[in-house]
């Protein structure tokens, strides 16, 4: 069988494994039981399809969404794999193609929903299974949002087909949901990270955790305090019409107002919520799919079924639940690796409902507590007073010795005050007003603003009423949402009234200093954030009319299969195509994923696209050569058959080796003429008049 090194760029056309996957790769091909926590866009479905492809039988993936097993066949498929996934909304000419590559044993990998588990048990008890995937693992989380009651069948199952190699996959999966995945999955309630292959503790049964990278370097993070929000959404998609992208939004009505106001600006942008009827979901998710340029406004609800690797932006219009939540959208964005923006507005409002969600939900009250710690961890990263990727690497418990240079602190770091006595202005108004009255009677009371209802209390009497003139309400909004977040003030989510924290005691005596943020403090309206990133360059200027005529191509491509565009070629080939301007299939075999089978149907296309002349037409043999990367080592052994094909001296019998024997000898590289001749076509007489000069070749080719 193939290695799955060789495999990454022969079929999937990558020259090397993203960070983390080829130790992840060798547990499972070491027979390791496996549970990966991958960044978003980290690469975790190669993970398994690599081993899969690498072994007999057939890997079984149970995956939560039809869209997303949609997407990975198809594209399985175009990479000249043999899968399949049965679901609800099959043709009965779909599944009789994978029913008759079971027949045929050809089937490498079967994709199933957990909810079809049950039913299928007759059809699975006859495969030969030799590894069971599990994609969105913490889906078996009962306190997860996620949470698919099907999961929890998972574990009969692996007992059913004798305990089967397993290997779990996430990216959003914390210690908590780590040991729920473990103990349901793998019935061990625990087991260690794992540095190694060899890692995982003293008991082979259990499955060795890898916990792997979780920096997104191509991904420009940024976050905005809200002040015109919609002016300042609008700043940030418009710029980016014509590219891929989903914007957030805490309600549905947000969803579909803002759809329409990108639609009045001529952008193809469509809202996605749950309050839409099935059809209309299934339909908007299919042209956002398959069509370059949309934009999505949606809820969480939108997200987690959508494989399109070249989206290159996602925008919060309203704050995230969590690090979790926000980590898991923006993954979306750039899974093909190439640059892509993000952008997150928040305000005081957004707090106050997060909190109230929290507080109203039915988890347990421990649960509660983590989930505000979550929502703690992320205000702490919106109001950040460096590098954003650094503290949000630190919350997953990695340390970056150096900031990102990545991120809009980074563009133009935040100029800090010393805030400790206008923090302890804002805490005592807080205080001396009760704990319970919103941020803007705590603003009147700062500023000597007098109203009926203050006067009625007698808080105009009170020593903190006028003490903070120096700023303005736009600035006194800004430091006390700057308190919320560092947690020394919190909000009461059903009442809005804010109060003191225990951490607040310290900087009210004087005990504990503080840095604030001076420019947040600046007023409504002001000039345009300059840290904001202007769209991030796929190509350099010169190159772009050639990478619209690449995509040209690749749309009508996809559209005579009905197809997403990104099966043919993602973003990130075809900008690594206008930058190489390959002229060869040689060369366009080394662009990033042109694997064998992409480069013998859509090779020739492309070439006459990036040179302006017809491709030469190439045997299948030769092409499959050059995705290989051993070309060059075809043709050198073509030759040398053409010339001794009558032999050295020109006078013997033709003997003539055919290219699909070449491409054997090219692949099985023998270094002797008694394994020459034991390649299918060779045979002893054509081994002892080409073998001197093949062995000559594939040693240099060796030595190269």
């Amino acid at each position: 069988m193939p290695t799955p090194e060789t495999l990454l760029k022969s079929v999937f056309g990558f020259d090397a494994f993203r960070p983390g996957q080829e130790e992840i790769v060798s547990a499972i091909e070491a027979g390791r039981n496996v549970l990966a926590i991958m960044p978003t866009g980290g690469g975790k479905s190669l993970c398994y399809q690599l081993p899969a492809l690498a072994r007999e039988g057939v890997t079984l993936v149970v995956s939560p969404l039809i869209a997303l097993m949609r997407d990975q066949v198809a594209g399985l498929r175009e990479a000249g794999v043999e899968a399949g996934a049965l679901t609800s909304a099959n043709t009965p000419q779909d599944n009789e193609r994978i029913f008759e590559a079971i027949d045929r044993g050809a089937l490498k990998l079967l994709y199933l929903a957990p909810e079809r588990l049950a039913s299928s048990r007759q059809l699975l008890a006859r495969l030969p299974i030799s590894l069971l995937a599990i994609d969105e693992a913490h889906c078996v989380s009962q306190w997860g949002h996620d949470f698919r009651p099907d999961y929890l069948r998972i574990g009969e199952l692996r007992a059913a087909l004798g305990n089967v190699q397993t290997a779990a996959f996430t990216a959003t999966a914390d210690e908590e949901t780590r040991a729920e995945i473990l103990r349901r999955l793998f019935d061990h309630d625990d087991a260690p990270l794992t540095d190694d292959v060899g890692g995982g503790g003293e008991d082979p049964a259990a499955p060795a955790v890898f916990l792997r990278g979780f920096d997104r370097p191509n991904l420009y993070l940024a976050f905005e305090a809200k002040a015109s929000p919609r002016k300042q959404l609008m700043d940030f998609v418009l710029p980016r019409k014509g590219r891929s992208g989903i914007v957030y939004a805490g309600s549905r009505n947000k969803c579909e107002v803002l759809a329409t106001a990108l639609r009045a600006e001529g952008l193809d942008a469509l809202p996605y919520h749950a309050g839409l009827d099935a059809e209309t979901r299934s339909h908007t998710q299919d042209r956002f799919s398959r069509e370059d340029g949309m934009v999505i406004c949606a809820t969480v609800a939108f997200g987690m079924g959508v494989d399109k690797p070249d989206i290159r932006f996602v925008a919060h219009a309203d704050l995230p639940k969590s690090v979790e939540s926000y980590y898991q959208e923006i993954g979306r964005a750039g899974r093909d690796g190439a640059p892509a923006d993000t952008f997150t507005l928040y305000g005081v409002e957004d707090i106050k409902l997060r909190r109230l969600q929290i507080d109203e939900s039915q988890a347990p009250e421990e649960r509660k507590r983590a989930d505000h710690q979550r929502l703690n961890a992320l205000l702490a990263l919106a109001e950040a007073p460096g590098c954003r990727r650094q503290t949000l690497l630190a919350y997953f418990g990695e340390a970056r010795p150096q900031p990102c240079g990545n991120c809009d602190l980074c563009r133009k770091p935040p100029e800090l005050f010393d805030g400790a006595v206008a923090a302890q202005k804002a805490l005592s108004a807080i205080y001396r007003t009760g704990e319970r009255f919103g941020v803007e009677h705590v603003v009147d009371v700062l500023l000597g603003k007098p109203n009926e209802r203050g006067e009625r209390l007698g808080h105009d009497r009170l020593s903190v009423f006028g003490i903070g003139k120096e700023f303005d309400r736009n600035a006194w909004r800004a430091i006390l949402r700057q308190l919320l977040a560092l947690g020394l003030a919190a909000v009461d989510g059903q009442t809005g009234g804010w109060r003191l924290t225990e951490d607040a005691r310290p900087v009210l005596r004087g005990e504990k200093g503080l840095q604030l943020r001076k420019d947040a403090l600046k007023a409504r309206g002001a000039a345009k954030d300059d840290r904001r990133p202007a769209p991030a360059a796929l190509v350099d200027e010169a190159d772009e009319p050639l990478l619209a005529a690449l995509k040209s191509l690749r749309r009508r491509l996809a559209e005579a299969q009905n197809a997403p565009a990104y099966i043919v070629f993602n973003d990130r080939s075809l900008i690594d195509m206008a930058t190489k301007k390959p002229r060869t299939m040689d060369e366009l075999a080394t662009c990033h994923g042109v694997g064998a089978a992409k480069l013998a149907r859509y090779g020739a296309e492309f070439l006459e696209v990036l040179t302006g002349a017809p491709a030469p037409e190439a045997h299948p043999t030769r092409i499959r050569a050059a995705a290989a990367g051993t070309g060059e080592v075809f043709d050198a052994l073509h030759a040398a058959q053409l010339r001794l094909a009558r032999g050295a001296q020109g006078t013997d019998k033709l003997l003539t080796c055919t290219n699909s024997t070449l491409s054997k000898v090219v692949e099985r590289r023998p270094d002797s003429l008694e394994a020459l001749a034991e390649v299918p076509g060779m045979g002893p007489q054509r081994a002892e008049r080409f073998g001197p000069a093949f062995l000559s070749i594939l040693a240099a080719a060796a030595e190269a």
